[in-house]
């Protein structure tokens, strides 16, 4: 994981020192068009937070109230534990021709990557407790940044507010889809599921009529 560093009497590797850097301070409202987001997605081995693993990361940027394709990442993990029955779903084999890197060295590259941006995933809570699973399994603690979840973002938007046959906000990404008419063509990826995520963000913000002079602040 590179050089350590201390941080609070305890050993941490530097870039998890820099990363919790960008915490310190009480962060300053931002204009959202100004704010970096990054919209990400994990492919895993299960649905248990203990017992199954990352198998993928696919992340991408949004800048400036625009998907910003240049800022993007993607990577692909070892995979020391696996469910075949997961392959039906996104087709990453344990045996295949993908380069792959460990876990720490993923969970390093991510961390680095997404800095002090706010994420955004759907049905974020289980992205975000695999990743903090892979934090707290390489001895750091957890995820600091802001979260959106663009399934709790989508039951906001005014013409389902109303709409009298939904009797649950659990809406799948493929529901997003549908609604928003976004491509599905590369869905169970965990690139092309960001890369979804981040169009349906941005589809949202415009229904919800967030504008540039409005703050991040009122999306929390």
């Amino acid at each position: 994981m590179g050089l350590w560093s201390r941080k609070n009497d305890k050993e941490f590797p530097a870039f998890w020192v820099e990363y919790l850097a960008f915490f310190d301070k009480k962060q300053q409202k931002t204009p959202i068009e100004k704010t970096r987001f990054i919209a990400f997605d994990t492919e895993t081995t299960g649905f248990d937070y203990i017992d199954d693993r990352v198998l993928s990361i696919g992340a991408v940027a949004v800048n400036n109230t625009s998907i910003d394709v240049g800022d993007q990442l993607e990577l692909y993990l070892e995979q020391d534990v696996f469910n075949s029955d997961t392959v039906e779903i996104h087709g990453i084999r344990k045996s295949n021709n993908l380069d792959t890197i460990s876990e720490s060295e993923a969970i390093e590259i991510f961390i680095k990557y997404i800095g002090n941006s706010i994420l955004i995933a759907h049905h974020a809570n289980f992205d975000r407790n695999m990743i903090n699973k892979v934090l707290q399994r390489n001895g750091l603690g957890t995820l600091k940044n802001k979260f959106l979840d663009t399934g709790v973002l989508f039951s906001k938007t005014k013409h389902l507010v109303y709409r009298s046959n939904r009797k649950h906000m659990h809406y799948s990404l493929d529901e997003l889809c549908d609604d928003l008419k976004i491509s599905k063509s590369d869905r169970h990826t965990a690139s092309g599921d960001a890369f979804i995520t981040a169009i349906a963000f941005l589809k949202i913000m415009s229904k919800l009529k967030i504008n540039k002079t409005d703050r991040v602040s009122i999306l929390f």
